[in-house]
């Protein structure tokens, strides 16, 4: 499952429906066989992760799982590099590119993210910038296959603020035959071109859904508007009424940090249609079969 040459993972549309299904797979096959299923993978091979941004469950699954696949995890915060002092990001992406097999990246910006990969000799993926987070998307729809044993044909169902999270569950959704809806405000909603069905109604988003989705109204970097903000998205916030618009069987996924009682009640966030806390897990799982395809030598 290796690409013939090294492959970025920044937007989610690096890599094709036909490959998300078979990486999805693995992932099972690894959640399955933890820890030890891929052990070895990436032996004798290192792998920068660069926060530059506060982490608890991305940083957390990157350095478990190169760690459980024979690698070496090599964290460094953005304020430990030269970049933070003026080196240029595609001198940093070739001197990098000396050192390890990969780049794992957290950034504030997305053009440093694919400046990055536009000079690196190894493949860069992206764990999250403002304006995709790819990685987060790969492991939401692996919970989905595990809860609905497929995934073409599901309905999912986002509410709130139209951000990266939103956004990639559009792109990377659409690959295997996920139907995106997105409802969000006024100010708050995503490009009209990207592969959902956008709507400011959260009732006609979830209505049919087999997974209903939010995030927090308040991300790093909004904290001046925070009162508005809340204000604005309080009609979308996920509550027992809004659930029973959606199938009978849909589960309820949040990406984390989650705050009870603004964007989610603690009634559905702990309930029983609640899937987030195996959502937290896959992170590991949809990561370690993704760095195996980026990384791991052909058999």
């Amino acid at each position: 499952m290796t690409p013939a040459t090294p492959t970025n993972y920044i937007s989610g549309q690096e890599i094709s429906g036909g490959r998300l299904a078979v990486l999805l797979e693995r992932a099972e096959e690894m959640r399955r066989g933890r820890p030890g299923e891929g052990a070895g993978a990436l032996s004798g091979q290192s792998v920068a992760l660069i926060f530059e941004k506060p982490s608890t469950r991305t940083r957390i699954s990157f350095e478990v799982g190169v760690a459980e696949l024979g690698g070496t995890p090599i964290v460094l915060r953005g304020d430990e590099m030269q970049l933070s002092r003026g080196e240029s990001v595609g001198d940093t992406a070739r001197v990098l590119s000396r050192f390890v097999s990969g780049v794992v990246i957290r950034s504030g910006s997305h053009e440093q993210v694919v400046e990055l990969g536009e000079n690196a000799d190894v493949p860069v993926v992206n764990a999250l910038t403002p304006r995709f987070h790819p990685c987060q998307a790969l492991a939401d729809l692996l919970t989905l296959k595990q809860r609905f044993g497929g995934l073409d044909g599901l309905k999912l169902a986002y509410v709130g603020d139209g951000n990266n999270v939103a956004r990639s569950l559009a792109v990377v959704g659409s690959l295997v035959g996920v139907e995106v809806a997105i409802a969000a405000p006024d100010g708050y909603q995503l490009e009209s071109d990207v592969p959902a069905t956008l709507t400011d109604d959260p009732r006609e988003a979830v209505r049919g859904a087999d997974a209903i989705y939010t995030d927090v109204w308040v991300s790093m970097g909004d904290e001046e508007t925070a009162d508005k903000r809340r204000a604005d998205l309080a009609p979308y916030r996920i509550d027992q009424a809004l659930i029973d618009e959606a199938r009978p069987e849909a589960v309820v996924l949040h990406c984390l940090p989650a705050h009870p009682g603004e964007e989610i009640t603690a009634e559905v966030l702990y309930g029983d249609r609640s899937a987030v806390w195996d959502q937290a897990e896959n992170r590991l799982h949809a990561q370690k079969a993704l760095l195996e395809y980026l990384l791991a030598p052909p058999s």
